[in-house]
């Protein structure tokens, strides 16, 4: 075999055998301030949603915040569950929170905390519309989809 064949054969194994780049990281969340009136709102089939960030974080794996907004008498859906821990900070209106079929209802200012993977919901019972805040992080412990 000539030199020059065997060295395109070599150079061809050692492409086939090379990892290949990996994905371009997330850009990292950094400090930053966020005006409430700067913020892009989109209409949704119950009220309106605000996202504010979805990113990694220089500790976690992801720190995911949405401000939403719920018409009166609308709902988050179905009992449902997620795989992160979640906090829902209550602005203003009224919600009657479901926890795996044991509901309360909280008011402006009351902090609201999902353990991972529990049953829940979230209705608006009052007559006007709910915003409330709604923190999600991932860690390398979460279950990944």
């Amino acid at each position: 075999m000539k030199l020059w064949h065997l060295c395109s054969l070599v150079m061809i194994a050692a492409a086939q055998l090379t990892p290949s780049a990996p994905a371009a990281p997330t850009t990292v969340l950094t400090s930053r301030v966020i005006d409430w009136n700067s913020m892009e709102t989109t209409a949704t089939r119950n009220g309106q949603r605000r996202m504010i960030f979805d990113a990694p974080t220089d500790t976690l794996d992801k720190l995911h915040l949405h401000i939403t907004t719920l018409n009166p008498g609308e709902n988050t859906g179905p009992l449902h569950r997620h795989p992160q821990e979640e906090m829902v900070i209550i602005k203003e209106g009224t919600i009657e929170v479901n926890i795996d079929g044991r509901k309360q209802t909280v008011g402006p200012g009351s902090v609201i905390y999902f353990s991972v993977n529990e049953n829940e919901n979230m209705t608006n019972v009052g007559k006007t519309p709910a915003t409330y805040h709604v923190i999600q992080w991932f860690t390398p412990r979460t279950p990944k989809p």
